[in-house]
């Protein structure tokens, strides 16, 4: 009878615990997840007059400014002398919204022949059509990109699809919007292509939120450059 009465005890005690700890589940309160709020990034937008004074001298400044802008909008690291480090050209056009090239060449090691840079385009701008040739005991470069932000569009040789890209216009003061080779690949954040053949014509252009490029090479020779449009050159 006693072993009946604690184990009845003993029962009693755990269905009121479990009572009480039900109750306390029921009892809690959940915060509800709170929304982060992205911030919302200004739009890229430059208009070619921001880069030309009245005499229609390139400023440099004013376009490493615009640089600098899509680079933080891409969240590209600014380390300390990027600025200073930034080559660009208008290719003497007047027309560096359009038609122009902005980089930083990190390595060209000519002895052990491998190079290493970032391109930078801005929204739109067209890399202009070029090919490379060995030059001063140097090989024919051959490259590869990277694309690290925004999108570009890769074009080479290949079967002509201009097509269907109708948002790819070459600009008039290139070549009175002319282009050798008219094969184009969409290349998006993360995606590589190469250039098909030594000595090819090849050119770039950017998408609408501008690109970041990571080029890698055997070795690039400036005098080794030949661009397609004879006023460029």
């Amino acid at each position: 009878m006693m072993k009946k009465l604690c184990l009845l005890t003993i029962l009693s005690i755990a269905v009121l615990f479990n009572s009480c700890a039900n109750n306390s589940e029921k009892n809690k309160t959940t915060e509800a997840p709170k929304e982060v709020n992205e911030p919302i990034k200004k739009e890229l937008k430059f208009t070619n007059e921001q880069f030309y004074d009245a005499e229609g001298q390139f400023l440099k400044e004013k376009a490493k400014d615009a640089l600098i802008e899509m680079l933080e909008y891409h969240n590209y690291p600014i380390f300390d002398g990027l600025r200073e480090k930034i080559w660009l050209t208008d290719y003497n056009q007047g027309n560096y919204a359009e038609l122009g090239l902005a980089s930083i060449m990190f390595v060209n090691n000519e002895e052990d022949q491998y190079m290493l840079m970032d391109i930078f385009l801005l929204p739109g701008q067209m890399l202009g059509e070029h090919m490379h040739f060995a030059a001063e005991g140097n090989p024919v470069k051959m490259e590869g990109w990277l694309v690290r932000h925004g999108k570009s569009y890769i074009v080479g040789v290949g079967e002509n699809n201009r097509d269907q890209f109708p948002q790819v216009v070459v600009p008039q003061s290139h070549w009175d919007g002319k282009t050798t080779t008219n094969y184009i690949i969409e290349a998006n954040e993360g995606d590589f292509a190469s250039l098909a053949e030594p000595e090819s014509p090849h050119w770039q252009m950017a998408g609408p939120k501008g690109v970041v490029i990571t080029e890698v090479g055997n070795v690039h020779t400036n005098s080794g450059v030949l661009r397609s449009d004879p006023k460029m050159n």
